[in-house]
């Protein structure tokens, strides 16, 4: 009795404080595709009320004590020591269709990760070394390959990734900088989830975080985590955790139905609220396509409509919530071999030539509006794919002069061994028409100690990022591309390095046998015979 009453009492305090000072909350919009599949997408957003970002000048100086409830301690604590206001941090697995699955809820959706971070000047150490710093510590806190992140893989736009908060004023001359940094070849796994889960204040046991079945997860078509940290001026710095997946519902189902629940999906239901969120819902999109006699949304209890969307409010004390959508009419489901884009562009990146020397970029770009569509494009190109700028051609389908839609571009020339290339511009699309890029590269040879160790493999280059013009915060990735670089016969030192090894060891065992052995005379006793009768 005393243990239930201390228990009550702790959450009681617990709730005025986060009141006062911190607000969570959490919610999972769920939203059927055209094709069959359902895209979930988790948010977890703590607010810490007042909190200001570290002034870089003050980094030479003991700081100021930070008392967090529910905010991780550990994250907290890389954003005070390296004075970091803004960063965004995604890692993906697969390839987003944005033609059939329409825009994500989160614009990061590019293959492998990605990491970039609003940084201001003026501390005792530079941007630079506060950058390694931080990916350093990011690498540490998720389980993942993020020191590899040096200077061959970090750029600083200008245009596609501007910031999503506010940042601090800092005393002239001083400015805050961009960095960005992608790896392509980095995949999301469950070591990265383990440690993302324990920054949830429910994690898997309670609210939609309980949702987050490793075994689900990683199943889906595809699947990406994110870490989102900005500060917003008056309210305070604002930390987003997501999950966003792809499911396919009629891949599980025996009898080839789109029929889902939340059960079936995650195989799990919600055991019961997260007493620490003051916001926690889930929200049903209704499946494009389809009228509203031709679905059946379970349970109808705490359902409500709001523009559109079905809510469910878990904020209050509901039993355990399995929600379900089915189609009754729908014997199986047929896949629709005609469907309009759901997305702004269409594009597709591939790099041509089976040449080891030289090849040749192409970019397809088809603007599904019937208006004329400007767009931010950036492409990063590793020292060893030189771009041969004086090639660049553009060529239209229905048009026959399209020279003067690339306009404003800037070029920043790799350095080899040192930095990539980087490459800006913008592009006007008219309506309804499709424009080819095309750009010539060459592939360089590299020194023996710089090929990773699956060389044969080739080199994974990082997707290209358009943005609209007048959506700033809406990104489109393209695939990430593989390229075949001239690579040595790994196999001939590998065998003689067995070679020579095993004969080492065979004359080094047989002196070292001889040198240290003692040859001694044993005299064996005489056999005692045994009587037989």
């Amino acid at each position: 009795m005393n243990w239930a009453f201390f228990c009550s009492l702790f959450i009681t305090a617990l709730a005025t404080n986060l009141s006062n000072s911190e607000q969570y909350q959490e919610e999972l919009t769920l939203r059927p595709l055209l094709d069959g599949k359902v895209a979930a997408h988790f948010s977890f957003s703590t607010l810490l009320r007042g909190a200001v970002p570290r002034a870089p000048s003050s980094l030479g100086t003991d700081d100021t004590s930070q008392h967090y409830s529910v905010f991780p301690l550990a994250l907290g604590q890389i954003l005070r020591e390296h004075a970091i206001p803004e960063f965004h941090l995604t890692i993906n697995s697969g390839k987003w269709d944005y033609d059939r699955w329409g825009h994500p809820g989160e614009p990061g959706v590019g293959s492998g990760a990605e990491l970039w971070a609003w940084m201001g000047d003026g501390a005792y150490a530079s941007v630079d070394e506060r950058w390694k710093a931080l990916q350093n510590s990011l690498s540490g806190l998720f389980c993942a390959s993020l020191g590899s992140m040096d200077t061959l893989h970090t750029t600083s736009p200008t245009r596609a990734f501007p910031p999503t908060g506010d940042l601090p004023r800092l005393p002239a001359p001083h400015a805050h900088s961009l960095r960005h940094a992608t790896l392509p070849a980095e995949r999301v796994c469950t070591e990265n989830l383990t440690p993302f889960l324990k920054l949830l204040p429910c994690p898997a046991r309670a609210g939609i975080a309980a949702l987050l079945e490793p075994h689900k997860i990683f199943d889906a078509d595809w699947h990406g985590l994110g870490v989102h940290v900005r500060w917003r001026a008056g309210a305070g710095v604002e930390l987003t955790l997501t999950v966003q997946v792809v499911l396919d519902p009629v891949r599980i189902s025996a009898e080839r139905r789109r029929d889902w629940s939340l059960r079936s999906l995650f195989d799990r239901s919600i055991p019961r609220a997260c007493s620490i969120a003051t916001s926690s819902v889930i929200r049903v999109m209704p499946p494009s396509g389809s009228k509203v006699g031709e679905y059946a949304l379970t349970p109808e209890t705490w359902a409500s409509v709001n523009a559109g969307s079905v809510l469910y409010d878990l904020t209050n004390d509901t039993p355990e919530l399995d929600i379900a959508m089915r189609w009754p009419d729908e014997q199986r489901f047929s896949y629709s071999l005609e469907m309009s884009p759901l997305s702004d562009l269409s594009v597709r990146r591939t790099l041509k030539g089976s040449s080891q020397t030289h090849g040749e970029l192409s970019i397809v770009i088809r603007n599904n509006q019937p208006v004329t569509f400007r767009t931010h494009y950036l492409e990063t190109m590793p020292w060893h794919v030189e771009l041969f700028l004086h090639t660049l051609s553009l060529s239209c389908a229905h048009s026959e002069k399209c020279d003067s839609l690339f306009t404003n571009m800037t070029y920043t020339p790799s350095r080899p061994h040192d930095r990539p290339a980087l490459l800006q511009a913008i592009i006007e699309l008219p309506p309804d028409e499709t424009v080819h890029l095309s750009l010539r590269v060459r592939k360089a040879f590299l020194r023996y100690q710089e090929h990773p160790p699956d060389a044969q493999r080739g080199w994974d280059l990082p997707p290209a990022v358009f943005v609209p013009v007048d959506r700033p915060h809406r990104r489109i990735y393209t695939s990430a591309s593989l390229v075949d670089l001239a690579t040595p016969d790994f196999s001939m030192p590998y065998n003689v390095i067995i070679m020579s090894s095993t004969l080492i060891a065979l004359i080094f065992g047989s002196l070292f046998n001889m040198l240290i052995r003692r040859f001694v005379v044993s005299k064996l006793d005489d056999e005692v015979p045994t009587s037989t009768e």
